[in-house]
């Protein structure tokens, strides 16, 4: 593909999109999915058919549109209009009112915070592309970026705009991108390999594999930039089987794009070649960590290995790697069309852009969201996700397993990774978690090292028995079977583990039991002292005795 044929794809996509004057689109995300909007799909374009409005109204599938509690979700495009908890029955009720006033008691208020306070730039394609069509992608400037890189620029210019954007890696650490692309690109090797990090496996979390359902066409774009940046040719997605719907999106995205000529050999008639495969995991939480993630590419058991040397000196095959996540690579994309310096100006000082969460747990508007860094979580929890009536916030947890539990008074702590750091928890890849007074501290604390223990691949002793014996303490503790000298030996072990694990994840393995020990101890003493559990969860033996 060159230049102008690209130009043409997207001018023809233009006209096609003007010729309809009311375009239906559908949210096929996994979470509507569930909600059998493939066959709310199919219910519009038979009425659309059955009424002879073929030439007039556009029906497609398009990727999440973030309220994934109230769907499955129509938007009609063009309108300002968005209905939510949609039915088949309501098809009809809906087309009738094309053009005319909405159908209100569906209409999802777009001035509502959910809407009003985000800042979409990695989600910004959502709801309107097809995530299946790399058309589409193209017809709302997609693989622009690319073309101006390839065009325009030489590698060391990708990289200074990248690192002048003060991007930062959104797969958890937030090590510096730019510093990151710039060392793989320096070392001395005459090939180099491209990993794109898609093995999410926090419970809560959804970022990734949304992204990768909804517009794997922004992934593969960057990817490919930093291909050219580093002087790549191949290039590796590893990505979880449990995924399915990820995975056919993006071996179909894959397909596409060596099709048209934006994989493949001399893309855009330049030099600069790039090939992209996937890469199955079974599903080992250990291999996020990108040591294990390496081996794992290898072909062999997915465990982890000392660093230096750092798989940027020696990674796949022992050659040069850049890793990245799913939600950094497509950040780049912008980046490159807008500039680093425009980029920078969002966030905060040190942490700089947009955050994609995955809001869950006891809030009425569960969902995926991006704010801009330096959001508070009050604003995310009150304002975007809103408690359930009736109900009152006690923690969030962010981070997943490696993150902590904050408490509500320090709710108006801005959301960056220094200051969830200094709060105990971690920015992670974006899970959100919130509870209220129906949960139980030390019962939560238990499930995540409950998950740790189970997902350590046993290699260090530190990891592999540390985690078993905290789990056996709280599970004491939780019983009513526990004595305060558990907590002092509780705070021993976090320490232990968390100095001398092999990696990430025994290292951040203890921090939701350090976080709940410091903002909620109280109710470790009253399961130890009292025998009570406040949130009802914990079955203690001694109130079980004066049940019966």
């Amino acid at each position: 593909m060159n230049p102008e044929e690209l130009e043409k794809i997207a001018e023809d996509e233009q006209r096609i999109r003007e010729s309809f004057k009311h375009h239906i689109n559908i949210c096929v995300a996994a979470g509507c999915l569930s909600l059998r909007s493939d066959a709310l799909r199919q219910e519009f374009e038979r009425e659309v058919k059955k009424r002879g409005l073929t030439h007039d109204c556009k029906v497609k599938g398009v990727g999440c549109l973030g309220l994934c509690a109230n769907g499955p979700l129509v938007d009609i495009e063009g309108e300002g209009i968005l209905y939510q908890n949609v039915n088949a029955e309501s098809v009809p009720e809906i087309i009738d009112a094309l053009g005319q006033k909405p159908v209100k008691r569906l209409q999802a208020s777009l001035d509502a915070p959910f809407f009003s306070h985000q800042r979409k730039l990695v989600l910004e394609n959502c709801g309107r592309i097809d995530p299946e069509r790399i058309e589409d992608y193209i017809g709302v400037g997609g693989y622009s970026a690319l073309r101006k890189v390839i065009n325009e620029m030489q590698p060391v210019q990708v990289i200074d705009e990248v690192t002048r954007s003060g991007l930062r890696g959104r797969g958890g650490a937030g090590y510096p991108t730019g510093l990151k692309w710039a060392t793989v690109s320096k070392a001395g090797a005459a090939k180099r390999i491209v990993v794109c990090n898609a093995d999410e496996g926090d419970p809560g979390a959804f970022m990734d594999r949304t992204i990768l359902a909804s517009d794997p066409y922004k992934v593969l774009e960057g990817m490919t930039i930093g291909a050219f940046a580093v002087g790549a040719s191949e290039g590796y997605i590893y990505v979880r089987a449990e995924y399915p719907l990820a995975v056919k999106r993006l071996t179909n995205a894959i397909h596409q794009a060596e099709r048209v000529g934006l994989l493949g050999k001399n893309i855009f008639g330049s030099a600069f070649s790039f090939n992209i495969e996937l890469r199955l995991g079974a599903g080992a939480f250990v291999c996020g960590e990108e040591t294990a993630l390496i081996a794992s590419i290898e072909g062999k058991r997915g465990t982890p290995k000392p660093r230096p040397p750092y798989p940027a000196q020696s990674g796949v095959w022992s050659l040069p790697t850049l890793i990245n996540n799913v939600e950094t690579f497509a950040h780049v994309p912008r980046i490159i069309i807008e500039g680093g310096d425009w980029y920078s100006r969002l966030g905060t000082d040190r942490s700089k852009g947009t955050k994609m969460f995955a809001l869950a747990g006891r809030v009425k508007n569960t969902g995926l969201i991006e704010v801009p860094m330096g959001t508070t979580l009050r604003e995310i929890i009150f304002n975007i996700g809103e408690i359930m009536e009736g109900h009152h916030f006690k923690a969030v947890q962010t981070g997943g397993p490696s993150g902590g539990c904050i408490p509500e008074s320090l709710l108006d702590t801005p959301v960056d990774y220094e200051s969830l750091t200094t709060l105990g928890s971690i920015m992670g890849s974006g899970g959100m978690v919130v509870m209220d007074e129906t949960s139980c501290m030390v019962d939560v604390a238990k499930f995540f090292i409950d998950f740790c223990r189970t997902e350590s691949c046993g290699k260090c002793v530190p990891c592999r028995v540390g985690t078993v014996q905290m789990y056996d303490i709280l599970a004491r503790i939780t019983n009513g079977s526990g004595a305060m000298q558990d907590l002092e030996l509780l705070e021993r072990l976090c320490d232990l583990v968390r100095n001398t694990s092999l990696c990430g994840l025994g290292q951040t393995a203890p921090n939701p039991i350090m976080s709940t020990l410091r903002y909620f101890k109280d109710e470790y003493t009253e399961h130890i002292e009292k025998a009570i559990c406040r949130a009802g969860v914990c079955k203690m033996k001694e109130q079980e005795a004066n049940q019966s």
